[in-house]
């Protein structure tokens, strides 16, 4: 295979990222409309994540936010978002990079991301997944459990899917 001296990863990525940038400077401007709500996870340690010590030891590794009902002081940046969530009654305020998410989903509309990490991205090739109607539904856990957008698991690294693949048969 030949070298890519664009970097067309690093492109789609910050344009992947773009969209949720986008799509929480929406909500910041005019609040959440229609069925729209958002899952967003992230990796606790990455570089500029700021949230409360309880939360990262209870997630060590990555954690996944719920904005929708209540959420306060939302403020969007160009590098990163900060959002004041309540956990155990008590409000904390979050300030996470979106070079930190490793999902991004909107049950409303079943629209969702996937990013990889650095070490990820080395292994497995190719960049940041969009997962199409359906899929997600599939990938979404009972009773409240996280939903993450994941690709199918039968594609290979580097290799080109149908969104055939992605779709209820």
């Amino acid at each position: 295979m030949a070298k890519d001296f664009i970097g067309y990863q690093a492109l789609t990525d910050a344009a992947l990222r773009g969209v949720v940038r986008e799509a929480l400077r929406r909500i910041e401007k005019s609040g959440l409309i229609g069925a729209h709500h958002f899952y967003l996870t992230f990796k606790t340690h990455a570089d500029g994540v700021d949230i409360p010590d309880f939360l990262r030891e209870q997630y060590p590794d990555e954690m996944t936010i719920i904005i929708q009902h209540q959420y306060w002081a939302l403020k969007v940046k160009d590098d990163a978002f900060e959002v004041t969530l309540t956990f155990k009654k008590l409000p904390a305020p979050l300030h996470i990079p979106f070079s930190a998410l490793t999902a991004f989903f909107d049950p409303g509309v079943q629209f969702g991301l996937q990013f990889r990490t650095e070490s990820e991205k080395q292994a497995a090739g190719p960049g940041p997944v969009v997962v199409p109607s359906g899929q997600a539904e599939e990938d979404a856990g009972e009773e409240g459990e996280e939903a993450i957008a994941r690709p199918p698991e039968k594609s290979a690294p580097g290799e080109v899917v149908s969104l055939d693949s992605f779709r209820k048969k």
